[in-house]
């Protein structure tokens, strides 16, 4: 019975991750998929992948969404398409026709423009999240479930085997004994790339409250693309770890249970005090050493300046790279005058905006390459 519960309740999540992504997954349509996957082996991803393809799935335009979608809920590889059936007839491409109102369905009014919804969506990617409707936060939402930040990576010490690199002289003297002393074949090692950690310190205070939201659903994308390398904390008046809540792979109840962790939401803002703990709790014993770390504030500071800037010193000694985001570069005209910004950019090594999707998607190419 836990097991069944296990199911519906991932069902149901994948679900929400589709409508999220545009895909209208209709009750009866995941009743189905329950149904399918009660006569299939639940720990096959193949069997899953079609299962859900093929009931969740109302049209050709749905398919592409729900290959993100399942990429990113169950965080798998895609399976390989399944054989053409000899018995299924071959499906012939639609071709529009040349003449206006010649081809069948002209009078459709439920077709949707396609060209159009494209427009949309490149319009939306530029907006500015806090000054969005209810409509077009909803749509934005769908935008972050299909967001799959990349990670940065570093060179490992350990190396392992390879095709190609250095010579591995323990392999090659094994090999050279089992061909009877003769060495015949170079055996190659190389360090493989790892990735590395990334640290995002989330501004929840009342100035932030507009981007508090997009930015956390930021956070929770980089969680879900690579939970064992990411960490989020929450900083206003207070530091709140909320990794093991945006851990959760919907989307909506991750960012629930994130916000009833955070106990000064909508506060006040000292980042000086704030980051000293992080650094004194967490930075200092390994969490900050050698990763990204993601700063995102508009620097409106509170408390003392000059301790902002030393802990940004502190912090930027000991992290690889330290990324600002601020919401407000995305304006026209902005300059970073506060105190905060004006203490924190020296220790800086990206500064950057966090207004739209357009600049989310441009801070995750910003930290896949520090």
């Amino acid at each position: 019975m836990a097991e069944r519960r296990d199911v519906v309740d991932t069902v149901l999540g994948f679900a929400r991750t589709l409508r999220h992504a545009g895909v209208a997954a209709s009750p009866d349509r995941v009743e189905a998929t329950l149904a399918a996957l009660g006569h299939l082996d639940v720990l096959a991803p193949s069997a899953v992948y079609w299962a859900g393809r093929l009931t969740l799935c109302s049209g050709p335009d749905d398919l592409d969404r729900y290959d993100a979608a399942f990429l990113a809920w169950f965080s798998g590889r895609r399976p390989r398409p399944a054989p053409p059936s000899a018995q299924v007839p071959p499906r012939l491409a639609a071709s529009a026709p040349l003449d206006a109102g010649a081809g069948e369905g002209d009078d459709d009014t439920d077709t949707p423009d396609l060209a159009a919804r494209a427009s949309a969506d490149e319009v939306l990617r530029h907006r500015d999240v806090a000054g969005l409707t209810d409509a077009e936060r909803a749509h934005l939402r769908r935008l972050f479930a299909l967001l799959v930040p990349a990670s940065p990576m570093r060179p490992a010490r350990r190396r392992r085997p390879a095709a190609h690199g250095g010579v591995h002289p323990a392999r090659t003297v094994r090999r050279a004994l089992r061909d009877g002393g003769e060495i015949s074949r170079l055996m190659h090692r190389r360090a493989r790339p790892r990735p590395r950690r990334v640290v995002l310190l989330v501004d929840v205070s009342g100035s932030m409250a507009p981007y508090a939201d997009a930015l956390l659903r930021f956070a929770h994308a980089a969680v879900r693309a690579r939970p064992a390398s990411t960490e989020v904390f929450t900083i206003g008046t207070r530091l709140t770890r909320v990794t093991r809540e945006l851990r959760l792979r919907d989307p909506d109840r991750a960012l629930a249970a994130g916000g009833h962790a955070i106990p000064d939401w909508s506060g006040g803002t000292r980042l000086g005090e704030v980051l000293k703990a992080f650094l004194d709790r967490w930075g200092q014993r390994g969490t900050a050493r050698g990763a990204v770390v993601v700063v995102c504030s508009d620097g409106w500071e509170r408390g003392d300046a000059a301790l902002l800037r030393e802990q940004m010193a502190r912090l930027r000694r000991l992290a690889h790279a330290v990324v600002w985001v601020n919401p407000h570069k995305g304006r026209d005209g902005y300059e970073p005058l506060t105190g905060g910004m004006q203490a924190a950019l020296p220790s800086v090594d990206h500064f950057v905006a966090g207004h739209s999707m357009a600049a989310f998607e441009e801070l995750s190419g910003v930290i896949a390459d520090a």
